[in-house]
């Protein structure tokens, strides 16, 4: 099967095609001929090299999220999954295939009309989304900024906190266009990538989602109101400076606070009834998925080399 591999850390140049077995299913696990593959931020961040230390190395077959049909499954698996359309996570591995094995813990069937590449766009971000908010505690009228807000977790995140009944909900991009988009999925106000800008935008926040992080993410804590908290979902701009706790310690009177959110701390079954939800929302439209661009499989290093120059709003999709 053709399958895109990390030939040299770095440069998205460094990305592959190559042939390789199709995987059979251990048991408890399903086989996937994929119709679409998410490529997502934490995709760039391991061909990046930044999380060499978490084992990584050359040949590693990127991609954790696809869509398609189950054509095989593994001892102990119900064989009424074979035929069935699913949205699988296959962890930090394994998406960007033809061919691709789950969990059938982390499989779900897709409604009918929701296409794969939606299905890809929304299923990992969403949860995400949900659950980082969750997490922050956000209440209705409070006021969010959601920084990098035009890829799928953040365009999600702003969708909920506005069906949420936020005071205010600000958004970090890059551009006027990115700005009125984000504004017509909920959005009340634009800031520019440093938090500048945004006429009439709340001075501080009772919530931030950061999809960001890096050197900047000080800034953004400064932004906090009392009691204010900071929830850091990614790092696609890499690691914050090694001291930002002290900006913490120096508003200690605010009594503010910072969390890391990834969402494999969340049960397997609470994962799974949100991503329905979520999934059912969509294909009615009342949740809505923002595709940026579909591209054969072959082409990943395009995909990513737009995702470096930071010219992807919503999700790149693969198809084989």
């Amino acid at each position: 099967m053709k399958a895109v591999v990390i030939g040299t850390f770095g440069d998205p140049d460094g990305l592959e095609v190559t042939d390789m077995p199709e995987p059979v299913p251990a048991p408890g696990q399903v086989r996937i001929a994929t119709e679409a593959i998410g490529v997502g931020g934490v995709d760039a961040v391991i061909r990046r090299g930044t999380l060499a230390a978490y084992g990584f190395s050359k040949g590693h077959l990127l991609g954790s999220e696809v869509a398609g049909t189950v054509t095989a499954v593994g001892q102990s698996v119900d064989a009424g999954w074979i035929g069935r359309r699913v949205w699988a996570f296959t962890g930090l591995s394994g998406g960007y295939a033809e061919h691709a094995v789950a969990a059938v813990d982390d499989v779900l069937p897709l409604p009918a009309g929701l296409t794969g590449a939606d299905a890809v766009t929304l299923g990992g971000s969403g949860v995400v989304a949900h659950f980082a908010l969750e997490r922050s505690r956000f209440a209705p009228g409070e006021t969010i900024l959601v920084r990098g807000a035009a890829g799928s977790i953040g365009i999600t995140a702003v969708q909920l906190a506005a069906r949420g009944g936020a005071g205010s909900v600000a958004v970090t991009t890059s551009s006027t266009e990115r700005g009125n988009r984000l504004k017509d999925l909920g959005a009340t106000h634009v800031l520019g990538r440093s938090g500048e800008g945004g006429q009439d935008a709340p001075d501080g926040f009772d919530v931030v989602i950061d999809v960001v992080g890096g050197p900047q993410l000080p800034l953004f804590l400064d932004r906090l109101t009392p009691n204010g908290r900071y929830v850091a979902v990614g790092v696609i701009a890499g690691q914050p400076p090694a001291d930002f706790g002290m900006r913490l310690m120096e508003a200690f009177r605010k009594s503010l606070s910072f969390a890391t959110f990834s969402s494999d701390t969340v049960p397997g079954p609470q994962r799974r009834a949100v991503r329905a939800t979520q999934f059912a929302d969509a294909a009615r439209g009342d949740l809505r998925t923002v595709v940026h661009e579909v591209l054969p499989l072959e082409q990943a290093s395009l995909a990513h080399h737009r995702m470096d120059a930071g010219e992807v709003f919503g999700r790149v999709v693969l198809v084989p």
